[in-house]
């Protein structure tokens, strides 16, 4: 005889599957970005869309399961729901130059927007950060892996099926090398700093240093400039970092070893070629010029002086841009190759100034959690997330990372976990954090889990 189950039971066992569907989900979408080449054509990012927006209707049942309304607040959403309506209000009183894109970047930052809140609400728990961890870590290597066999193999093609339309500089799964380090900047802190914590066993510790290394060093064999330049920002941030909290003769000798496997695969696969790319000025492949970059910045500019407050609109660089060229080229310039300029240019100063409001609650939030970080998971991830948004944000005054979806919507997910609240531990977890010396304690009551307002 079949015995009848308490309504009360299922609802909860349904409340979390759907918990867990909703994070797996949101970060499995964040996984599938780049390999659908940065999701930058019509039907990966109408996945993309379409996607969150299926994500979030879960979000709304699960509600509906638990019978109430629970919001995780976070900081950045304040600074996010006022560049909403600064766009909104472009559309609104007509101040953007074609509306049709503005439109459509606007139900693309819109997925943005929901992944980010969806990320805040269901990574909430140690446990889950560190099996995120595990995941991003063994992810970023299986895609330098990848990289690296597809760089000594080459056809010329993505996946070597694909044939880019317009041609390229492929690397990893990205027709842009640059986007491929910039996807790699974010993903190289999530393994090192682990390898330089106490959360993990010392062979857990190893291998993720090792994935961490041979990630770096597609950076550098990619051939971007900007990726290099933005991986050094990272590694001098994390010495200053370690030299100033005087960390253990251990963790410089884990250093050293890590920075000497970048060298060695360096100097085993890249040898000379790379020593050329790095000191050339000029580009043997089909990209922009530094010279090109140049005039760029400076037509930019001008489009920013015409309409300094509100910009020309959200996505409406490439309709405006060629009024103001000063240059002949046959190439179709679709990006400002600098984010700040553009930001600058389509949003004017209020959406630079938004972004800067942004980018300071970001860091403000991020770096309180950061004192303990060494044994404690908040304060790993926050430093982790802030060593790859510092390098990717070093290399957007060079290139379009943030212009390209698949590496845009894991920086937003980035900084709302940077910012959020620490995650609740288990309670043994806290009752040895309170045992431990004085010395180990977090230096703040943020390490305790903040409750979630119910509406």
């Amino acid at each position: 005889m079949r015995t009848r189950r308490n309504p009360d039971d299922l609802r909860r066992e349904r409340a979390a599957f759907a918990e867990k569907a909703l994070l797996y989900g949101t970060f499995g979408l964040l996984l599938f970005g780049p390999l659908a080449f940065g999701a930058v054509e019509p039907w990966s990012i109408f996945l993309l869309e379409a996607g969150s927006a299926a994500l979030f209707l879960i979000w709304i049942v699960k509600q509906a399961l638990e019978g109430e309304i629970k919001i995780r607040r976070n900081p950045l959403f304040l600074p996010m729901g006022v560049f909403g309506l600064l766009i909104l209000s472009q559309l609104a009183f007509r101040q953007t130059a074609y509306p049709h894109d503005t439109i459509s970047l606007v139900l693309l930052y819109f997925s943005y927007a929901v992944l980010c809140f969806l990320a805040g609400q269901t990574l909430i728990k140690g446990s889950q950060a560190r099996t995120l961890t595990v995941v991003f870590s063994l992810y970023g290597a299986a895609l330098a892996g990848f990289a690296l066999l597809q760089g000594v193999s080459s056809n010329g093609k993505l996946y070597w099926l694909r044939q880019p339309r317009m041609g390229g500089w492929i690397y990893g799964p990205y027709v842009n090398h640059n986007h491929y380090a910039g996807l790699m900047e974010m993903l190289v802190p999530i393994p090192l700093v682990l390898a330089l914590t106490r959360l993990a066993s010392r062979r857990t510790r190893a291998v993720a240093g090792a994935a961490a290394a041979v990630m770096a060093g597609t950076i550098f064999l990619s051939g971007s400039r900007g990726g290099m330049l933005a991986i050094i920002t990272e590694f001098i941030i994390l010495s200053v970092l370690l030299v100033k909290q005087k960390r253990s003769l251990r963790t410089a000798i884990g250093v050293g070893v890590f920075l000497a496997l970048v060298l060695g695969l360096l100097t085993w696969i890249g040898g000379a070629e790379l020593s050329k790319r790095i000191a050339s000025v000029t580009s043997s492949h089909s990209e922009i010029t530094n010279d090109v970059r140049t005039f760029i910045n400076r037509d930019g500019l001008k489009m920013f002086l015409k309409k300094p407050v509100l910009g020309w609109g959200l996505g409406t660089f490439p309709v405006v841009y060629p009024q103001f060229r000063s240059f002949y080229t046959n190439f179709f310039v679709n990006q400002a190759h600098n984010d700040y300029l553009q930001l600058l240019v389509e949003t004017g100063l209020l959406g630079f100034a938004t972004m800067l409001w942004f980018l300071w609650t970001l860091y403000s939030r991020a770096i309180r959690k950061m004192k303990n970080w060494p044994s404690e998971i908040s304060g790993a991830v926050a430093f982790s997330c802030v060593l790859g948004l510092s390098g990717i944000l070093v290399h957007s005054a060079v290139d379009f990372n943030l212009q390209i979806p698949a590496n845009a919507a894991l920086f937003y997910v980035l900084c709302t976990i940077a910012a959020s609240d620490p995650f609740v531990q288990p309670a043994r977890k806290r009752r040895v954090m309170r045992s431990q010396p004085p010395e180990e304690l977090p230096a703040s009551p943020e390490s305790l889990h903040q409750p979630a307002t119910n509406f």
